[in-house]
């Protein structure tokens, strides 16, 4: 069974502990699920991004964890 991980970064991609400690995820959209409920507190925390592995495979990222960043432009 796949696992779903968070990595928690500073902006530069430096690796850093959440302020939130996730659970181990068995689907993606329980890991996106959970990262939509945390994000606020883990930006607050000190990680300004997070890229999302299922086992040792990257899925995507790093997504940024700022308001602003997310926000569409134009």
């Amino acid at each position: 069974m796949a696992a779903w991980t968070w990595r928690f970064e500073k902006a530069d991609g430096t690796e850093v502990q959440p302020a939130v400690q996730p659970e181990e995820f068995t689907t993606q959209g329980d890991a996106e699920t959970w990262i939509g409920e945390h994000w606020k507190d883990l930006a607050e925390g000190g990680a300004d991004q997070v890229t999302l592995f299922e086992d040792t495979s990257e899925i995507y990222g790093p997504m940024s964890l700022h308001a602003q960043d997310a926000a569409p432009q134009g």
